[in-house]
């Protein structure tokens, strides 16, 4: 025993001091630890160095003094022991491609790095469990060293374990029950150090010290640790997530200007983007799957439980920081777009059942609104949502479209301050302008050409006592406007004005039409003098039209509509301020429809319209006929148009005579050539050929054959496509007349090649119409057809349809249905059908003669044409005699 007493304390060997009784070490303590330290700083052996730690740990630390635990033994370890953890990891990754079951030596060596790995992190579990220990509140400068050498060792392992399978390769089941273990340590040490951060005292009073810079560094090394076992395990990293956002808020005026809240809602952003795709990976195979697997559905479940959990925490963080996520905006944009842009119904969304849809909308969607609604009244999200300049692929104009929607649905709920913020344009700077929430919309739905097309159907609105339907992009974009607009503030009607003008003038067809919609919806819900003073405004556009645009057609389409809201008096007061009397006027008028005028107004103002335009015909007629005077005459005959299609009844016979003799006279001056090559004659004769069609039962068989087989020579010679459309439109209205005997010969063949040359363009559109022309003529001698005519008739056609139905064949029930059906083959007998048909066409002309009759007197030629058609009549009675 003396002898013992004898050696130093300072000299008893390692292995002996890990026997020590506790008293002994609190005695020994000043000697004992300066020693331990100088060792563990010259010592280049990692299992020495544990050894010493774990001896300081467990044997010295419990009396050492917790308030400078940093200066005499945390700042001069813990540095030398991260190093030293680094090489080990290094010499794992260096050595573990040579590891094989026959290489006894190096399976042995990264064994024992690894257990060496588990030892110290064990360690430094020890220290952090005793500071917890001794410690209520914990001042992070005393322990200073600690937390970020610890999170230095975790970040590390938890990394090497993350790539164990690329670093292993096919030898990973050698060390794995050590690699387990090591993971393990490295989740409880982190869970400890939580536990220790969590009692940690900030004091609030004081801006600027090292304990706010060692708080941040401690939150941005957790966030790191995020983005490395985010894929290993789910409910650690939520966890981890869940501390952070805890201390974050726990120590917000202290820290929040030092945080770098970027990275934090980028990675929030990510973590919610990669559990989403999870999700929906998972539900798309559920969907694909027959068999109902009720683990993957467990697993559906617990993923979408951990998207909700972050969508939670970013809307958590986002209300605590905003002021300090100027540059998260874009960021927080982009997740919006992401999340819809691969969800139901966009064009880019993963198949998933109507279930799983409901499902992921009900618990993770749902948290996308309330983040919405805070960002709105922050403007640099206003910025980046708004930018004039943002670019966005095709999979992304849809969700932006969807966004803006919502905006809009939020917005009346805002302050003024709010909604002039985000409707009205703002330039920042020569390169940052932000446009209106409105032309963004209107911009935006144009980008939307494939979901409009399809179209794609959107949840509807409800409504008292009325099942929810599905609604198409057009309706829920045109619905939500028009709500959005009952509710614009007054002091931004100049914003809407302007923005509803800019999309009605859109070159894009369906973006004007939209833009229409919204404007006739604010004609009926605001005051008539609005509507009056809209209707002016878009008159006078029209008027100072330099020409034919498409503008111009816009323009016209939405007077016309808007017109038939305007209030009696005012549309009274219109046409004292654009009196029809006047030839200035006509441009305007041939854009108006007259069933919008009450009664006596319409035929009032046909009447002044007709006088007007077939005077002007007649000036023309007498003048020098110009090519350059056609552009007003063109304007005449449009308007003169109008009235025949809009208010046809309200025109006397005397105006329908100077009409059609303007008309004809105006006919007589055309001639192919000019046609052909002369765009301002073209259009003459397309408004002279529907004109001539109203007036066809009156027009002189001579001028008809004339204008047939004047079309048949044009259109070999491929004239515009709407001088084709006109044609049609006289061409079908040919269906209303029986032609009479005495031109059929030169009618007929013309038609027939007119029809066929039509029906043999490349033009769909075309294509269309000419068959819905050919319908209408084929239905000649049906105009005044009774009813019992036309019951008799349709029991024929169903007995022929049957009866071709009947003779389909086997090929033919093959034939794919993207190719033309051949017509049916006579029959062997068709007689009975044929003479059915004969007699039927007979009976409708008949029929048509005494209708026309009825309406005027009967041409002098008309009864020795009937005796004729008696004659013939008997001549065919007698011969079915001689046959039966």
């Amino acid at each position: 025993m003396s002898q013992e007493r004898a050696v130093p304390a300072s000299a008893v060997p390692l292995e002996e001091l890990s026997s020590w009784p506790e008293e002994l070490c609190r005695r020994e303590l000043p000697s004992v630890l300066p020693r331990l330290l100088s060792l563990s700083q010259h010592s280049d052996s990692w299992i020495e160095h544990v050894q010493i730690l774990k001896i300081i740990v467990e044997m010295f630390l419990p009396h050492m003094n917790h308030l400078t635990l940093e200066q005499t033994f945390f700042s001069q370890v813990l540095p030398k022991t991260v190093k030293l953890f680094d090489d080990m990891v290094y010499e794992l990754t260096s050595q573990a491609r040579g590891l094989s079951s026959q290489n006894l030596e190096i399976q042995t060596t990264l064994r024992n790095i690894l257990q060496t790995m588990v030892q110290l992190l064990g360690a430094l579990t020890g220290c952090v469990q005793h500071v917890c220990a001794t410690q209520e509140s914990i001042i992070l400068e005393n322990i200073q060293s600690l937390p970020s050498s610890v999170l230095h060792v975790i970040k590390s392992t938890f990394v090497h374990c993350k790539n164990s399978e690329s670093v292993y390769s096919g030898r990973l089941h050698l060390v794995s029950d050590l690699l387990q273990a090591l993971f393990k340590e490295a989740y409880s040490l982190q869970k400890q150090l939580m536990e220790l951060l969590d009692m940690v005292c900030m004091d609030p009073s004081v801006d600027e010290n090292d304990d706010i810079l060692n708080m941040v560094i401690v939150i941005h090394s957790l966030l790191d640790i995020c983005s490395v076992i985010s894929s290993m395990d789910h409910a650690f990293h939520a966890n981890t997530w869940k501390f952070i956002i805890k201390q974050s808020l726990k120590h917000q005026s202290i820290i929040k200007s030092q945080l770098k809240h970027k990275d934090i809602i980028t990675s929030l952003c990510e973590d919610i983007l990669f559990s989403f795709h999870s999700c929906l990976h998972l539900a798309e195979q559920m969907t694909q799957s027959d068999a109902q697997d009720n683990a993957d559905y467990r697993l559906f479940q617990k993923t979408l439980k951990l998207c909700r959990f972050f969508a939670n925490s970013l809307l958590h963080y986002t209300k605590e920081f905003l002021p300090f996520l100027s540059d998260s905006c874009c960021n927080l944009h982009q997740l919006y777009l992401q999340i819809h842009s691969k969800f139901p119904p966009s064009l880019y969304a993963t198949r998933i059942s109507k279930a799983h849809q409901e499902e992921i909308a009900g618990a993770f969607l749902v948290t996308l609104d309330p983040l919405i609604s805070q960002l709105l009244t922050f403007q640099p999200f206003v910025q980046v949502v708004l930018d004039s300049r943002l670019d966005l692929p095709c999979e992304l104009q849809f969700p932006q479209c969807l966004l803006l929607v919502v905006v809009m649905d939020k917005l009346p709920f805002q302050s003024k301050e709010v909604q002039t913020l985000w409707c009205t344009d703002s330039q920042a700077s020569e390169t940052t302008t932000r446009i209106s929430l409105l032309k963004a919309i209107f911009y935006s739905f144009e980008q939307c050409s494939g979901e409009l097309s399809l179209p794609v159907h959107l949840q509807g609105l409800k409504s008292k006592g009325k099942a929810e339907v599905a609604v198409t992009l057009y309706q829920h974009v045109c619905v939500h406007l028009c709500t959005f607009i009952t509710s614009f503030h007054p002091s931004l009607f100049a914003e809407l004005d302007a923005a509803l003008l800019n999309a009605v003038l859109s070159a894009n067809m369906i973006t004007s039409l939209l833009a229409m919609d919204a404007w006739c919806f604010l004609a009926r819900y605001g005051t008539a003098e609005l509507c009056a003073h809209h209707v002016t405004i878009v008159a006078h556009l029209i008027k100072s039209c330099p020409g034919e645009c498409y503008q111009l057609i816009n323009l016209s389409i939405l007077l016309k509509r808007l017109f038939f809201f305007m209030a009696p008096p005012h549309q009274l007061e219109f046409i004292h301020k654009f009196s029809p009397k006047e030839a200035e006027n006509l441009p305007l008028w041939q854009h108006i429809s007259f069933q919008a005028l009450p009664a006596e107004l319409r035929k009032q103002t046909v009447h002044e319209v007709s006088t007007v335009g077939t005077a002007e015909c007649r000036k023309w007629l007498s003048s020098s006929r110009t090519l350059g005077e056609l552009e007003s005459l063109n304007t005449v005959l449009s308007a003169l148009l109008t009235i025949c299609n809009s208010a046809g009844e309200a025109l006397d016979t005397g105006k329908q005579t100077a009409i059609m003799e303007v008309v004809s006279q105006l006919w007589a001056f055309l001639n192919i050539k000019q046609i052909a090559d002369q765009p301002y004659i073209q259009q003459t004769f397309s408004l002279l050929l529907p004109l001539l069609g109203f007036f066809i039962q009156t027009l002189d068989p001579k001028l008809i054959v004339q204008v047939v087989t004047l079309q048949t020579s044009l259109l070999k010679l491929e004239p515009p496509d709407y001088v084709r459309l006109a044609m049609l439109d006289f061409v079908s209205s040919l269906g209303k007349l029986f032609i009479p005997e005495a031109i059929q010969d030169r009618i007929l063949p013309n038609l027939s090649c007119i029809f066929a040359l039509l029906l043999a363009d490349r033009s769909w559109l075309l294509e269309q119409h000419t068959l819905e022309a050919f319908t209408q003529f084929a239905e000649t001698g049906f105009v005044d057809e009774t009813e019992a005519a036309k019951v008799e008739r349709v029991k024929q056609e169903k007995g022929i349809f049957w009866e071709c139905f009947a003779n389909v064949t086997v090929e033919e029930a093959k034939r794919s249905p993207l190719q033309p059906y051949a017509k049916r083959a006579r029959q062997e007998f068709p007689w009975e059908e044929e003479y059915r048909s004969a007699l039927h066409t007979i009976a409708g002309a008949l029929e048509a003669t005494e209708s026309l009759l009825q309406k005027g007197p009967a041409p002098a030629w008309l009864l020795m044409e009937m005796e004729a058609l008696h004659e013939r009549m008997d001549k065919l009675k007698r011969y079915i005699h001689t046959l039966g």
